[in-house]
């Protein structure tokens, strides 16, 4: 491509994404759920529904898998899309929050959804819910997350994939995402998360959850048939006609997989499930969990779920685990093959440096229990906002616990900070909340040595 050629396609570049700007703009006047304080369910859904009929229903564009739960959704849709994808067929994936980029939460084909398609589908909402103002229906309400649901919906009924593989983005029953129906349903965990919103028992979040079940679907899960929990699921299923597939290896409470191996297992299951549906890949041949070899589960992992990264010759793993049950799985993990890995070869102290940062509504104390006794050392710090707990709270906390603990102004000088206690022979965990995971993320290289802006 010659230098004119060049600047040309520079230029456009520039032109969406200042479009896509503009449009976050508008949309973010609205009410945003992930970045204020809510104490109330919705009642309805409504508002989601009016919207996705004045946009003509894009979310039926194609058969779709619905993932819901407490732990690993987003791990568990990318690879279920990825498995898909190596079956030749497209797959529209929808998730929540992202990271770093907004792009990152509407994948088509493997790659992100570009400016310009996101940027459409945000202006179509948009003037779908100016519409409904000006028409007094249920769509003026609609949220920052309706829209940008509908905005997905929209750049998937534009690319027409073969498959869609939602996440939900809060509960299940009046989310956003349940506009649509899910040939498979998956419930990955239940733990109790967002209590202010779901309820304030296992059973209550359960319900929640297990609202994204319809009629003719089928449920996967690797909730225990006989928790609490698991009790609800199946009523609920049971009252639909819905068949429950539990996968032998995630039956028993008593079996503890690794994360990456837990998300893997209902993945194939879901994959399994489509083939005895009948559905097929584009050689013909049923769906099934072959698809996901070694190859295709690697190149499915998302940023900020046990990621492995560097700050120059520190090694750093990233992830967005915020409660105490997460935080007790990743640290578990990291005690065994994994920390070999990381290690690659020299020797590596088993316990990290964590650079810890949460929100006001997770279970400080418990998640700093998970934390006790496998930590060196805590580095209290946190994102901002009346949605994040403050350094000083933290580091209270922490020591009320026996963990030795200090606060770090921001993230990077968490990052440093941690960097000089780990030496030459330690590593930093960092965890808490997927905020602070996008803010850290910058900061970090993949490879060892590569020059940081630490």
């Amino acid at each position: 491509m010659d230098a004119t050629a060049r600047d040309a396609e520079e230029a456009v570049e520039r032109l969406h994404a200042e479009r896509l700007e503009a449009a976050r703009g508008r949309l973010d006047a609205l009410i945003n759920w992930e970045r204020k304080g809510r104490g109330r369910m919705r009642v309805s859904l409504g508002p989601a529904r009016d919207l996705c009929r004045r946009l003509g229903d894009p979310q039926r564009c194609a058969p779709a898998v619905h993932v819901a739960g407490s732990k690993g959704k987003g791990s568990v849709a990318a690879l279920i899309a990825a498995g898909l994808k190596a079956a030749g067929l497209r797959a529209g994936r929808y998730g929540s929050p992202h990271v770093e980029r907004l792009n990152e939460r509407v994948v088509i084909d493997g790659a992100e959804v570009g400016d310009a398609e996101l940027a459409d589908g945000i202006e179509r909402a948009l003037t779908a819910r100016e519409e409904a103002l000006r028409e007094g229906t249920s769509a003026a309400e609609a949220t920052w997350f309706d829209l940008l649901t509908g905005a997905a919906w929209c750049a998937f009924g534009e690319a027409r994939p073969d498959w869609l593989v939602v996440e939900c983005g809060l509960g299940g029953r009046l989310d956003s995402t349940s506009t649509l129906d899910g040939e498979v349903c998956v419930i990955t965990t239940i733990e109790l998360e967002h209590t202010n919103v779901l309820g304030t028992t296992l059973e209550a979040i359960a319900g929640e959850k297990a609202g994204i079940l319809k009629p003719g679907s089928t449920l996967v899960t690797a909730v225990p048939a006989r928790s609490a929990a698991g009790r609800v699921l199946d009523a609920r299923a049971a009252e639909l006609g819905v068949p429950v597939v539990l996968p032998e290896l995630l039956a028993s409470p008593a079996v503890r997989l690794p994360i990456e191996r837990a998300n893997a297992t209902l993945a194939e299951a879901v994959l399994d499930e489509l083939g005895r549906r009948g559905r097929r890949g584009l050689d013909g041949r049923p769906l099934g969990a072959r698809l996901l070899t070694p190859e295709v589960v690697r190149a499915a992992r998302l940023p900020a779920r046990l990621e492995r990264l560097w700050l120059e010759r520190t090694p750093v793993v990233v992830d967005g685990a915020h409660t105490p049950a997460s935080v007790r799985a990743v640290v578990r993990d990291l005690s065994g093959p994994l920390l070999d890995e990381l290690a690659e070869g020299r020797s590596l102290r088993r316990r990290p440096v964590v650079v810890l940062g949460m929100g006001v509504d997770k279970d400080l104390e418990g998640m700093l229990k998970s934390l006790r006794g496998a930590v060196d050392r805590v580095l209290c710090t946190s994102v901002g906002g009346s949605l994040a707990r403050s350094p000083e709270e933290i580091v209270v906390a922490a020591r009320a616990l026996d963990l030795e603990a200090e606060t770090a102004a921001s993230p990077r000088r968490a990052l440093e900070r941690a960097q000089r206690l780990a030496g030459d022979h330690g590593w930093v965990l960092v965890l808490g909340s997927l905020y602070l995971a996008g803010v850290v993320r910058p900061l970090l290289r993949e490879d060892p040595g590569h020059p940081t802006t630490c």
